[in-house]
């Protein structure tokens, strides 16, 4: 039962974790923003104290069970290593798992690095070590584009039916090097999950590690009953966590994620989950009993093993040749996309070929309105990329700057900060974005536009105006110049706001002639 409930509940967190970074309606922040608010790293950088305190005295009383319930990452690797177990059993000579020594070295060098990165500042190592942010990279990057494809293809089955319940969404890579961590990242989780199952949360992640100084004096806590266990070593192979020593009837509580896998696995009851406080496991008075068992038990598994060998073996090969054939149809599909994709060009009017903007060089990053300052809003941010895979307006992406590598910054070359949308400033869980209301974001100066003539299209002699025509904030003049005659865009910096339209906007290509520099301080207080 004590499995069943945290299988159940471990399920509607990372639903609910994942369909959150995989929105781009913002339809269920309303629902399921409280989750990433409770995520450990980002309640510490919020100073939710009130989210701390809950987990840590949830932990106190349960043990881990943050790590196997509420971390989307560690869901996952449950799953991956579930995957993986069913895949063992089916091979008698086979075990999943096994006792291994806690590699204090790894676990706690990685720990005290990650506190000393979190202290000094070089938040691009926080954010490559968060799970939370680890979860939200993969999702973004790896996850949502297919999400997104598929919503593309259902409208356009919509249309066809003169139906707009689906709209089209486009699909562009925001930042390849986040895009590669990402990828290698997936990579790497999936790998230790599927050879020894929670290895990444008890050597690599700070979280946990920081979860198992308390978890070591949880209230309850899985419990060997010497006396009933048989040696048979049963939990012990299905421990994922690799913290039971059935030789010596101990539990490692420090890496205990509380699965319950072990305590269903137990067919002697030797096992069970129970107040623990002031409790000691009983010594191991049957620590040899199992053995004569264990022999008898293996006589009769080796008449039945080559059974169903030679059936596996052909079920085997068929489905390896069903994988290849779906890997080289994959493969064509691709590759045929591909071709079709870059036979596609951008043209004016069918004629001439417009070209991509390109990001201008900023002296100073733009971060959201509702950021305090640049500093302050990179000091809080876990690169957790729920306000880049939200934003509607396409304006936030991964930074590749080393300083700032993987969290957001804004750039507008393929949309402007609406006045009206204030959702990164309603998602973000960590308070690097306040949240604001459309009022306020007026106040937020988060940038400044700055004019280059020489790229400017009067300067051939076409009269444009369209950066003053479309600023929000009526920063933006036309002056007459006159040697020329034309006129030219002039900046009222105390009126712009940073919004990006003037840039987005300007035909200029491929950078625009009016870019925006980001401003140390935003607002005023």
């Amino acid at each position: 039962m004590h499995r069943k409930i945290r299988i159940a509940l471990a399920v509607i967190f990372w639903l609910g974790i994942t369909l959150l970074l995989l929105d781009f309606t913002g339809a269920l922040h309303g629902w399921l923003g409280w989750m990433a608010k409770v995520q450990f790293l980002p309640a510490v950088m919020a100073l939710n104290v009130a989210v701390i305190v809950s987990l840590i005295l949830l932990t106190l009383v349960f043990g881990r069970v943050y790590c196997s319930v509420i971390c989307p990452l560690g869901v996952f690797q449950d799953g991956v290593a579930h995957l993986n177990v069913a895949r063992k059993r089916k091979n008698k000579n086979r075990k999943p798992y096994s006792y291994s020594p806690e590699m204090k070295w790894l676990r706690y060098g990685v720990w005290a690095l990650f506190v000393i990165a979190l202290v000094v500042g070089v938040q691009a190592l926080v954010a490559l070590l968060a799970p939370y942010s680890a979860w939200g990279r993969i999702v973004q990057n790896l996850f949502q584009p297919v999400y997104l494809w598929v919503n593309n293809l259902f409208a356009a089955i919509a249309e066809r039916a003169n139906s707009y319940t689906f709209y089209t969404k486009e699909v562009w890579l925001r930042s390849l090097p986040t895009f590669i961590v990402a990828a290698v990242t997936l990579v790497v989780v999936i790998i230790l999950a599927w050879r020894n199952g929670r290895t990444y949360c008890n050597t690599i992640c700070p979280v946990g590690t920081t979860l198992s100084f308390f978890s070591r004096f949880a209230m309850f806590r899985p419990m060997i009953d010497a006396n009933v266990c048989k040696g048979c070593k049963q939990c012990e192979h299905n421990c994922k966590a690799s913290c039971i020593d059935v030789e010596n009837r101990k539990i490692d509580y420090s890496r205990c994620v509380d699965c319950f896998n072990c305590i269903d696995t137990c067919k002697f009851g030797a096992l069970k989950y129970r107040f623990a406080w002031g409790k000691k496991e009983i010594p191991g008075q049957a620590r040899n009993e199992g053995k004569g068992q264990a022999r008898n038990e293996g006589k009769g598994q080796a008449r039945n093993e080559g059974k169903g060998q030679a059936r596996n073996d052909k079920e085997a090969a068929q489905q390896g040749d069903a994988g290849r054939r779906a890997f080289i149809t994959g493969a064509a599909l691709a590759v045929g996309t591909a071709a079709l994709k870059a036979q596609e060009k951008k043209v004016d009017g069918g004629f001439a070929v417009v070209l991509d903007k390109e990001v201008p060089v900023r002296d100073i990053p733009v971060t959201p309105p509702g950021s305090k300052s640049v500093k302050d809003f990179y000091r809080r941010c876990t690169a957790c990329q729920l306000c880049v895979a939200e934003c509607p307006n396409n304006v936030l992406r991964p930074s590749t700057d080393l300083k700032h590598f993987m969290q957001p910054e804004m750039s507008y070359e393929r949309g402007y900060c609406r006045p009206e949308c204030t959702r990164c400033s309603e998602l973000c869980p960590t308070g690097a974005i306040r949240k604001i209301t459309k009022e306020e974001k007026t106040q937020y100066h988060v940038g400044t536009a700055r004019v280059n003539a020489e790229l400017c299209v009067v300067e051939k002699g076409v009269e444009c105006g369209n950066c003053a025509r479309h600023c929000p904030a009526g920063a933006i003049m036309l002056v007459k110049d006159n040697e020329t005659g034309y006129r030219r865009p002039v900046v009222n910096e105390e009126k712009c706001i940073g919004c990006g339209a003037c840039e987005n906007l300007c035909p200029a290509r491929p950078i625009s002639a009016i870019t925006v520099n980001g401003r140390h301080n935003h607002i005023e207080e």
